[in-house]
């Protein structure tokens, strides 16, 4: 199949499926005679795995490294664990930060008079820095 038939079966646009083999994360197609880019069916299942492991919020580096994992049929699955784990600890910490952003704008918000004077607490505590701990 042709890059438009990949990109329609994968849900993937043609230019990601082209931005996805430059940084090695999908192999190289095999061209026809007249160089056009000729997909199978692994390379769609291939593209599948990119997307879901992108809906995951893993890293290029970290998707590469699961591509690997994931093909490789020797791998021990406490590779992928561990990897997984890491990623679980990141999107943890990273929750955290959000929820102390949303405390520290749901402070300021809480007191702001929101009415048409100039004075704006929340742009006051953005200028001084103002942050939950």
């Amino acid at each position: 199949m042709n890059i438009g038939q990949a990109a329609k079966q994968s849900g993937i646009s043609a230019k990601m499926i082209r931005y996805y083999e430059e940084i090695g994360l999908l192999q190289t197609p095999k061209r026809t005679d007249a160089g056009y880019r000729m997909y199978n069916e692994q390379d769609i299942k291939t593209l599948n795995f990119i997307q879901h492991s992108r809906k995951l919020g893993f890293s290029t580096e970290q998707m590469k490294e699961l591509l690997g994992l994931w093909k490789n049929q020797d791998r021990q699955s406490a590779e992928v664990k561990q990897l997984t784990q890491k990623h679980i600890d990141v999107l943890n910490q990273k929750i955290t930060d959000l929820q102390a952003m949303v405390n520290t704008l749901q402070q300021s918000v809480n007191c702001c008079a929101g009415d048409q004077q100039a004075e704006c607490v929340i742009l006051n505590q953005i200028e001084q820095g103002a942050h939950s701990s």
